[in-house]
């Protein structure tokens, strides 16, 4: 199966059954909000920690397949993983969506599927949007309390 078989298959799939798609209660999750304006995605995202792990990750939300995907493979990644290690691979696939001669860096495992959107600039937003807002999430998990009005964070 070649990279644009494989995008489009697991595109489908998270789209169709998006994983860990539903909320988490606000305390002791935290919450951010995504929005695409320029598409009409919109996302929350909710982290929960224990220490320095993320325990937990749900997504609601409305948007196209590439942002629904996204969002579902990117919570499925992050789920067990230590903060840094969740901003390691957001480095790596924002790398990908970005640079069209990146290497595919096996880390990636299934991420890598998504590499297909770099062929798709302006689907690049999209795939990003879920990144973008967990990390908000997790910047408001550095607040001494939950923030009763969550970070939204939007990418034009």
């Amino acid at each position: 199966m070649d990279l644009k078989e494989l995008y489009r298959d697991v595109i489908l799939d998270h789209n169709k059954r998006p994983r860990n798609f539903g909320t988490l209660a606000v305390p002791p999750a935290h919450e951010a909000r995504g929005a695409n304006p320029l598409c009409g995605d919109t996302l929350r995202v909710w982290v929960q920690l224990d220490g320095d792990r993320v325990t937990d990750v749900k997504f609601e939300g409305k948007g196209c397949a590439i942002s629904v995907a996204s969002a579902s493979l990117m919570t499925e990644a992050a789920i067990g993983q230590t903060r840094a290690d969740v901003q390691a691979q957001f480095e790596r696939i924002h790398t990908v969506f970005t640079h069209h001669d990146a290497p595919l860096d096996p880390a990636l495992g299934k991420l890598a599927a998504l590499a297909g959107v770099r062929d798709y600039p302006a689907r690049v937003k999209c795939a990003s949007l879920a990144w973008h807002t967990l990390n908000a999430a997790l910047a408001a998990a550095d607040t001494d309390s939950p923030l009763s009005n969550p970070p939204t964070i939007k990418t034009e």
